[in-house]
C-alpha cells in the first residue's frame, strides 16, 4: 500500500516495501523563543536555514508549523508554504490545529501535501476530511478521541478503525491516504509504553496493512542521550512496520540508524544508497582535510630573526 505525496517536480512514495520515509520535523516555532519573536516581526530567514540544514541531511519530506501566539497563523503559514516551495521540490506535510490554516496552506500548496494531523473525534474528522478530499491530500490520523489517549493497543486498534472506516465510507478517502500515528509516548513517563507502541504498529501492519508516521523525539523526551534513544527506537520499529517518521533530520545518528535498517530490511537494493553516503561522507572528510593542509602550508613560517 502507497501513500504518494508530491510537489510540482518530485514524488515521495510512502510504504512497507519503500525506503524509510524520513518527514523533517525542524519548522516549528514550539519551544523555539528566538524563532517566535522573528515569525512575529515577519522575519521567515530562519525557516530558509531550516529547510537547507534538512535537505542537506537527507529528510525527504518537510514538516511546517507556523503555530505561533498573537500571529494571522493561516497567513503565516501560507507565506511559509510558498517560500519553501521556492527553496526546495520536497513535498510538504502541512502541520496545523486551526483548521482555518489548514485550508490556507493547501489552498497555495503545489502538488499533494499531507495533513498533520486528525483524531479519531467525529467533529474533527468532520472539519478536517472534507479539505483532505477537495484538496487530494494525505492525512495523519492519531486513534485517540475526547476521553483519552489510550495506553492500551486493543484501544489504539479500535480507534484506528474507526477512523478508516469513516475516512473511507463517509467521506470517499482511499485507504492508502491515510496515515496513522500509532502514537509514541515517553519512555521516561512509562518504562513499558513504548513496548505498546511497538505492539500497536505490528498490529496496524498486519490487520490494516496501512502506512505509519509518529513524532519520533517524543520517545525521549525528558532523557539524557536523545539521540541514542532515537536511533535505537527507529530500526527497531521498522522492523515491526513502522514506514516514516516526524524527526530531527539535521541529525547524522538517526538519519544512520535508519539507512542502515534499511539496507538490512532489504529496502535499499545492493545497498547503492548505503554505499553513496558513506562514498559522500569520505569525500567530504578529504575535502575539509585538504582545505586545513591547504591553509597550514599558506601560513608564514618565523625564522631565527623574527623569534628574537
Amino acid at each position: 500500500m502507497h501513500t504518494v505525496l508530491s510537489s510540482t517536480t518530485k514524488d515521495v512514495t510512502i510504504g512497507h516495501d519503500q525506503p524509510f520515509c524520513v518527514i523533517g520535523e525542524r519548522i516549528n516555532p514550539t519551544g523555539r523563543r528566538i524563532f517566535q519573536e522573528q515569525l512575529r516581526a515577519g522575519d521567515l530567514s530562519a525557516i530558509e536555514r531550516d529547510v537547507a540544514a534538512q535537505v542537506a541531511q537527507g529528510a525527504m519530506v518537510l514538516d511546517v508549523n507556523m503555530g505561533v501566539p498573537l500571529t494571522d497563523e493561516p497567513a503565516l503559514l501560507k507565506k511559509a508554504i510558498t517560500l519553501i516551495q521556492s527553496l526546495t521540490d520536497l513535498p510538504i506535510c502541512i502541520d496545523s490545529s486551526v483548521v482555518e490554516a489548514l485550508e490556507a496552506g493547501l489552498s497555495v500548496y503545489e502538488g499533494r501535501a499531507l495533513v498533520n494531523s486528525i483524531t479519531a473525534e467525529d467533529d474533527r474528522m468532520a472539519e478536517i476530511l472534507p479539505l483532505v478530499k477537495r484538496y487530494h491530500a494525505a492525512v495523519i490520523a492519531l486513534p485517540n478521541d475526547h476521553d483519552e489517549i489510550p495506553m492500551e493497543a486493543d484501544k489504539r486498534l479500535l480507534l484506528t478503525r474507526k477512523i478508516l472506516d469513516t475516512a473511507v465510507d463517509r467521506y470517499g478517502l482511499a485507504v492508502e491516504d491515510i496515515v496513522i500515528d500509532p502514537l509514541a509516548m515517553p519512555i521516561g513517563a512509562d518504562p513499558t509504553i513504548v513496548n505498546v507502541a511497538y505492539e500497536t504498529i505490528h498490529r496496524i501492519r498486519d490487520e490494516f496493512g496501512v502506512n505509519m508516521t509518529l513524532g519520533a523525539s517524543n520517545v525521549s523526551f525528558g532523557m539524557p542521550g536523545r539521540h541514542a534513544i532515537g536511533a535505537a527506537f527507529l530500526p527497531m520499529a521498522m522492523t515491526v512496520g513502522l514506514t516514516s517518521a516526524i524527526m530531527d533530520a539535521r541529525t547524522p545518528q538517526l538519519i544512520e540508524a535508519v539507512k542502515a535498517a534499511d539496507l538490512l530490511l532489504g529496502h535499499d537494493e545492493w545497498g547503492m544508497s548505503w554505499i553513496a553516503a558513506h562514498r559522500a561522507k569520505l569525500a567530504t572528510a578529504q575535502a575539509a582535510d585538504t582545505a586545513a593542509a591547504g591553509e597550514v602550508s599558506q601560513e608564514p613560517s618565523l625564522g631565527k630573526a623574527a623569534t628574537r
